[in-house]
């Protein structure tokens, strides 16, 4: 039986050299990639074929999550395993809707990364305890589809007149949405409103 193949995606030169020799020197893995931004994860996963992907979260040009996504679409025979340097409710969540068959803290120890590449290689799902009890109970939002569509457009800066024409709605209709949602958030204003539904996750 061959060993796993991996990639690593990680931007800090030091630290992806080091995941891949500590990988590397486990005997039954082989780093066959290495990438240093999100926009790289695919084609280098496209050109390897790798077995499992080891993905920062962090990552430049596209986020670690992202390219997970377009991962699992792209070359769905790769599985994915997440690293994270952070406990945030809403990138578990992602990471869940994109597929991603693992997610673990940076600072997990050596013998456990191993072991989370080897359970993620197997066809197994493995998610750090601490992110999961910090990320699954969070609740549900209670926007509609196109309050959180018209909320999320307002979080890139977007005025209501430009989120009014990129969907086809009238000026009104868009100012109706973001003050159910500024109310059902219980937010001071839009800008607030924004803050509590990204760092609940919900946008």
């Amino acid at each position: 039986m061959s060993v796993p193949s991996l990639l690593i995606a990680e931007d800090m030169h030091l630290l992806r050299e080091a995941l891949a020799e500590l990988l590397g020197l486990e005997g039954d893995m082989e780093v066959v990639a290495q990438v240093d931004s999100g926009t790289r994860v695919v084609p280098a996963a496209e050109r390897y074929g790798p077995d499992v992907a080891v993905v920062d979260i962090d990552l430049p040009e596209m986020d670690g999550l992202v390219a997970a996504a377009l991962l699992s679409e792209r070359v769905p025979g790769c599985r994915v395993l997440i690293l994270t340097a952070l406990s945030r409710p809403d990138h578990l969540r992602r990471a869940l809707e994109a597929g991603v068959a693992g997610f673990v803290r940076k600072d997990v120890r050596p013998d456990k990364l191993a072991a989370a590449v080897r359970t993620v290689a197997a066809g197994g799902t493995l998610i750090h305890p601490a992110l999961a009890s910090t990320a699954l109970p969070a609740p549900q939002s209670p926007l509609t589809q196109r309050e959180t569509r018209v909320l999320r457009l307002s979080a890139t800066g977007a005025q209501p007149m430009e989120i009014a024409e990129r969907l086809f709605l009238s000026y009104g209709t868009v100012r109706n949405y973001l003050t159910s949602a500024v109310g059902k958030l219980g937010a001071r204003n839009r800008i607030d409103a924004v803050r509590i539904a990204t760092e609940s996750g919900w946008i």
